[in-house]
C-alpha cells in the first residue's frame, strides 16, 4: 500500500474571484484576481504549505474551471488523484466584497448544484481514508446527497480514528434550515475526534453560543477536542481536561475570508506534530491572522517559518509593553 496521507480533506473546492479594487461593491468592481478556493481544499493548500502529504476528495466541472482547479492543487503540493469531474455541472465561482476590517460579503454561484456535492460513497478510497493522519470533512458535505452518504460513510469507515475532524462549516445559503443542518451535524459528530466552529457554528451544531458550554456539549457527542474560535476574543480549546484559552494575533485585516481554513491547516499541523494544545491554537491563530492580512486565500497561505517569526515578534511586542 502507498505512503498514507497525513491530511486528507473531504469537501468544497470552486474558483475564487476576488476584487482588485478595496472597498467599494461588486458593480463597481473593474477587475478580480482568480484563485483556488473551497473550505476543505483551503485546509489542504494550508496543510501542504508545512510539508505535509495532503490530498482533497471532490469534484469539478468538466470545464476550463475544473481544469485551473486540478493545476493549482498539483502547484500547492495537494494531490488531486480523487479530484474528478461531473458533466453538466459548472465548476463552482465565488465572489467577495471587500470592505476592511470585517465586512466580507460572500456570493455563491453553486446552481443548479455544486459537483462536489456529487461524491458518491462508493467511489470513496475507505483504506486511504481509513489510513490517513488527518481526515477532515465539512458540515457542508452533509447539506445534499450523494455527499451526504459519501460523507456519513467515509466517517463510519474511519471508525473514530484519531485524527478526524468535522469543520462545523455552517453556510445557511446552502441548508433549508438550521434545524436541519443541526439535525445532520449530530449525525456526524459521534464519528469524529475533533470539531472546530465559531460562535454561529456552534450553535447551529449543539444548541449553544456560550464557548464553555458549547465545548461541553461537543464533548457529550463524543468529541475529544473541541476548538471555538470567537472572533476579537480568540479561540478557545478542550480536551474535556485541560482548557486553554488565546487571544488573536493583531494584525490589520484585509481580508477574513480564508483565516478559518488557514487555521484549520495549522490545527492540523499542530495535531499531527503532538504539540499541546495551547501552543497548537497560538500557532493556528497567528496562521490565520497572516492569511486575513492578505487579500487572497489559498495563495496568501503560510509556511511554517513565516507563521513562527510572526509569533516571535508578538512575543517581543508583548514583553516590550
Amino acid at each position: 500500500m502507498p505512503e498514507p496521507f497525513e491530511v486528507l480533506t473531504m469537501g468544497r473546492i470552486g474558483v475564487d474571484l476576488y476584487p482588485q479594487q478595496v472597498g467599494v461593491g461588486l458593480d463597481e468592481v473593474e477587475s478580480f484576481g482568480k484563485y483556488l478556493g473551497g473550505s476543505a481544499s483551503n485546509v489542504a493548500v494550508a496543510a501542504a504549505r508545512y510539508g505535509r502529504r495532503t490530498a482533497v476528495i471532490t469534484r469539478t466541472g468538466q470545464d476550463p474551471f475544473g481544469t485551473f482547479l486540478h493545476t493549482a492543487l498539483r502547484g500547492y503540493g495537494v494531490d488531486d488523484r480523487y479530484v474528478s469531474s461531473v458533466k453538466n455541472l459548472p465548476t463552482p465561482v465565488t465572489f467577495c466584497e471587500i470592505f476592511p476590517p470585517d465586512d466580507f460579503p460572500l456570493y455563491f454561484y453553486r446552481l443548479p448544484k455544486a459537483p462536489d456535492l456529487e461524491i458518491y460513497p462508493e467511489e470513496l478510497d475507505l483504506d486511504a481514508i481509513g489510513a490517513a493522519g488527518v481526515f477532515w470533512v465539512t458540515v457542508t458535505g452533509l447539506s445534499e446527497e450523494p455527499s451526504r452518504t459519501a460523507t456519513l460513510t467515509a466517517l463510519e469507515a474511519r471508525a473514530r480514528k484519531d485524527i478526524t475532524v468535522l469543520d462545523l462549516d455552517y453556510r445557511p445559503m446552502f441548508w433549508p434550515s438550521r434545524e436541519e443542518a443541526r439535525r445532520w451535524v449530530q449525525q456526524a459528530l459521534p464519528h469524529v475526534t475533533v470539531a472546530v466552529g465559531n460562535l454561529d457554528e456552534c450553535e447551529t451544531a449543539v444548541g449553544e453560543r456560550e464557548p464553555l458550554a458549547a465545548a461541553r456539549a461537543l464533548h457529550g457527542f463524543g468529541v475529544k477536542l473541541a476548538v471555538v474560535k470567537q472572533g476579537p476574543k480568540g479561540v478557545l480549546a478542550s480536551d474535556g481536561t485541560v482548557t486553554a484559552e488565546v487571544p488573536p494575533v493583531p494584525v490589520n485585516v484585509m481580508n477574513g475570508l480564508g483565516a478559518g481554513d488557514a487555521f484549520g491547516g495549522a490545527l492540523c499541523h499542530g495535531l499531527l506534530a503532538g504539540w499541546d494544545i495551547e501552543r497548537v491554537m497560538r500557532f493556528a491563530n497567528a496562521a490565520g491572522a497572516i492569511v486575513a492580512s492578505r487579500l487572497a486565500c489559498s495563495d496568501a497561505m503560510p509556511t511554517a517559518e513565516e507563521v513562527t517569526r510572526l509569533l516571535e515578534h508578538v512575543t517581543r511586542e508583548n514583553a516590550s509593553a
